[in-house]
């Protein structure tokens, strides 16, 4: 029996570089231990950089990179789409975007014939409801999914415009140069919806006048319902409809008086901006790393390096911060598996896109080569447990 134990903690501390090894080749991005990472690669407008660290024992944040046809039509338009899925409560409703959403808006594209606002809305209504129905049919099955949700950040660079869509709170920021000094000044591109923010819970309360608990300050963090801290979300489906919030739902998601009008929204903030020459990159990226990095200290760090390998000295250096915040080394939280992993830091996803003025100012119908790439981690086998698995609470998000 102790042997056993020792053998099991032994697991869990073993450097990630034992278990882990790099994997094919770099066209579809390398795993190193718990880090994925594309240093670069090229799309439509520019160059591109990718990196995803996991820490939960299944990672729960997806992302992909589209460029090329933005319709199911050859026609167009054509351009660049980013998606970050900050997962919650699992990684179901993640993959589900990863799977649908971009499927959805090349389809709406193709009947508009263009890309807009209201081709965004449309795909991110569709994704939610397909959600839905596949919460539908498993709730007999697998009731918990209903208390499984994801934040949706997106991108989309098309005939010189920047579209930036997101519910929850990863965040979108532009670098933009200052001719004159040659600094990068950070500008945010995207609304977040979190409680922690006041005037998202002034909005949560004009909502619902009739509720004085629909914030709760709980173990000094503001939350919804004193669940979850976002306020919007794809999926969630247990603070969305009434009938999947009772039994067999878990006790601790289930409220204690029904509810009429939804809780949580899936109405995307959407923000469109004109690309200039002096917009040189903008970080997508899930709120682990922000949780470690100011806007201004992100686009510095991108700025003052290179390009190649952008998105992975992200993710470091909100590691490095990370460890310093525990006050251990970082060469010792690199060697903590997943699942223990999360008491440090979330999962953290990044992508970067460099902006080349000469190819952004481009139409829409200008045709470009098909490009998909994924972010990705470790998978287990099938019918494997674990190893070092901790349950984590829902509601980090």
């Amino acid at each position: 029996m102790l042997s056993g134990l020792m053998n099991f903690l032994k697991a869990c501390w073993r450097p990630s570089s034992e278990r882990y090894v790099h994997t094919g080749s770099d066209a579809g991005g390398r795993q190193d231990g718990l880090l994925w990472y594309k240093d670069t690669g090229q799309h439509m407008n520019g160059e591109f950089s990718m990196a995803v660290i996991q820490a939960n024992n299944l990672l729960e944040d997806q992302s992909q990179l589209e460029s090329g046809p933005l319709s199911v039509h050859e026609s167009g338009p054509y351009g660049t789409f980013v998606g970050v899925y900050d997962g919650h409560g699992g990684p179901e409703t993640s993959r589900y975007i990863n799977d649908h959403l971009f499927q959805h808006l090349k389809r709406f594209a193709a009947e508009q014939q263009s890309m807009s606002v209201d081709v965004i809305r449309k795909a991110y209504q569709a994704t939610e409801e397909g959600f839905f129905s596949l919460v539908t049919r498993q709730w007999p099955m697998r009731p918990q999914i209903a208390a499984v949700g994801s934040c949706c950040l997106i991108g989309v660079i098309c005939g010189g415009t920047l579209y930036v869509a997101n519910l929850g709170d990863s965040r979108a920021v532009l670098g933009r140069l200052v001719r004159a000094t040659g600094e990068v000044l950070p500008v945010q591109l995207s609304a977040e919806h979190n409680a922690s923010i006041e005037s998202v819970r002034q909005e949560l309360r004009s909502l619902h006048p009739d509720d004085s608990h629909i914030v709760v300050l709980k173990h000094n963090v503001w939350r919804v319902k004193g669940l979850i801290q976002i306020t919007r979300s794809i999926g969630d489906v247990y603070l969305k409809k009434a009938e999947y919030n009772r039994e067999p739902l878990y006790a601790k998601f289930r409220l204690r008086e029904s509810f009429r009008k939804p809780i949580l929204s899936s109405e995307p903030s959407i923000s469109v901006h004109q690309l200039e020459p002096h917009d040189q990159f903008v970080i997508f990226a899930s709120d682990g790393l922000w949780e470690h990095l100011s806007n201004q200290e992100a686009v510095d760090l991108v700025q003052n390096h290179p390009r190649n390998g952008s998105a992975r000295r992200l993710v470091k250096a909100a590691l490095q911060e990370a460890a310093k915040k525990r006050e251990m080394r970082y060469s010792d939280l690199k060697k903590i598996d997943r699942g223990v992993r999360r008491h440090f830091h979330d999962d953290i996803t990044v992508v970067v896109v460099f902006l080349d003025s000469n190819l952004v100012s481009r139409a829409s119908s200008v045709k470009g080569p098909a490009l998909s790439v994924r972010g990705a981690g470790i998978n287990l086998p099938a019918n494997t447990l674990a190893p070092c698995a901790t349950p984590m609470e829902l509601g980090t998000n």
